[in-house]
C-alpha cells in the first residue's frame, strides 16, 4: 500500500514540475538570482533528475559521492528537461512497482567516503525525495517570476494561473 501511494504522489509532483519545467526558457539557462544560487539551468535539472532518487534509494543500501560523482544531463532547453522529467518519473515508478513493501524499512546510506552523513530508512529516503521535488520546484517559481516568466498554479491558482 505504502509503495503505491508513493506512486501516486510521485506521478502528481511530477505533473505539476512538467508545468514549472516547460516554461523554462533557452536563453536563461545561465540565470542566477544571487552568488549562492544555482544557475537556472542546473536547479531545473535537479527537478527533473530528482525522481530518479526513489530508484537509487530502493535499488541500493547507499550513496557514495566519493564513489559515485553525480554527472547531469546535458539540458539546452525546456524540452530537454521534460524528456529528463519522464524519464526519471518512469525510472522512480518501475522501482516503485518492483519493490517490495518489507524494502521500504531498509536502512539507506548517504556518504562522503568515511563521512557519513545520514542513514535513513528507504522510506525516509522516498518521503525526502518528494519533498525535495516539492522544494526545489518552488524555488523554481521563484526564478520564474525573477524572469517575468508566468508562474503555473500548482496547489491552486497563482498570480500568473489565476483559472488554475
Amino acid at each position: 500500500m505504502r509503495l503505491k501511494l508513493f506512486a501516486d504522489q510521485l506521478t502528481l509532483e511530477c505533473g505539476k514540475s512538467a508545468r514549472m519545467l516547460e516554461r523554462v526558457q533557452a536563453d536563461s539557462l545561465d540565470f542566477r538570482p544571487h552568488e549562492k544560487s544555482m544557475v537556472l539551468k542546473s536547479l531545473a535539472t535537479h527537478v527533473a533528475d530528482l525522481p530518479t532518487w526513489v530508484t537509487l534509494a530502493l535499488t541500493t543500501n547507499e550513496l557514495d559521492f566519493a564513489t559515485m560523482p553525480y554527472n547531469p544531463p546535458t539540458v539546452e532547453s525546456a524540452a530537454d528537461l521534460l524528456k529528463i522529467l519522464e524519464e526519471s518519473l518512469q525510472s522512480g515508478l518501475g522501482a516503485l512497482a518492483a519493490a517490495d513493501d518489507a524494502t521500504l524499512n531498509e536502512n539507506w546510506t548517504l556518504r562522503s567516503g568515511d563521512v557519513i552523513h545520514s542513514v535513513s530508512t528507504k522510506y525516509e529516503v522516498i518521503q525526502m525525495t518528494i519533498s525535495q521535488i516539492i522544494h526545489h520546484r518552488a524555488q523554481l517559481g521563484v526564478y520564474l517570476r525573477l524572469l517575468n516568466i508566468p508562474v503555473p498554479g500548482t496547489y491552486g491558482p497563482s498570480a500568473d494561473d489565476p483559472n488554475f
